[in-house]
């Protein structure tokens, strides 16, 4: 499902990422373990299809980041749901909008994104919340309307980046669960963290980054 052969990447300010050789079968969950620059987002962001290697090939979903087309990036990408520490909301449009949107911009026919949208919202306990805006909901339901979001369209691929970094304990207890039902349905989970005791609480693979390179990889 996702395949870094022989990896490199180098930012004007240093080297990034250095000889990454990993693969992550489908059905996974992987925790991406280290502290801030050590690589983790800018692994999630080459699976994304939103950064590219200086030498090597990421392979995501069957398409290889070193001949793909622009007008296939799109298509990986609706295969691939993102939540981040932040969360990204359009304070513009109402949380029913937010969690449509995806599916907007794909032409879906309304009556479908309704649909949708409902069974989300529905699974991630804020259909109540759906005609609010974003700064009427706390961090924990921001969170979640940016999980039903990034879920809406039913991913093979879940890259979660810090998620609950922001979130108190209660909030980050809710959407880690939801985190692990979502895997547990089926979708590839690839979660990057600096969060030691996160890991230990939920045990998974683990992928520890320090300086841009894997340094361990196991099974916990």
């Amino acid at each position: 499902m996702i395949r870094f052969d022989k990896v490199f990447l180098r930012y004007d300010t240093g080297i990034s990422l250095r000889d990454l050789d990993f693969t992550i079968d489908k059905d996974e969950f992987v925790y991406l373990y280290g502290d801030s620059g050590s690589g983790k987002s800018s692994i999630l962001k080459m699976i994304y299809m939103d950064l590219f290697p200086n030498t090597g090939t990421v392979d995501v979903l069957g398409s290889d980041s070193s001949n793909i087309k622009r007008r296939d990036i799109a298509k990986i990408r609706q295969r691939i749901g993102m939540v981040f520490q932040d969360f990204y909301l359009l304070s513009d449009r109402d949380i029913y909008s937010n969690i449509a949107l995806p599916l907007e911009l794909q032409g879906i026919k309304a009556d479908v994104v309704r649909s949708k949208v409902t069974l989300k919202a529905d699974q991630l306990g804020i259909r109540s919340r759906l005609s609010h805006y974003p700064h009427e909901l706390s961090a924990g339901e921001q969170q979640r309307v940016a999980l039903a979001r990034a879920m809406v369209n039913a991913p093979d691929i879940l890259l979660a980046d810090e998620p609950i970094a922001h979130l108190d304990e209660k909030a980050a207890a809710d959407v880690l669960k939801y985190i692990w039902e979502i895997h547990e349905a089926g979708t590839s989970v690839i979660f990057a963290t600096h969060n030691k005791s996160l890991i230990k609480k939920d045990p998974a693979r683990v992928m520890t980054l320090v300086s841009g390179e894997v340094v361990k990889d196991r099974q916990l």
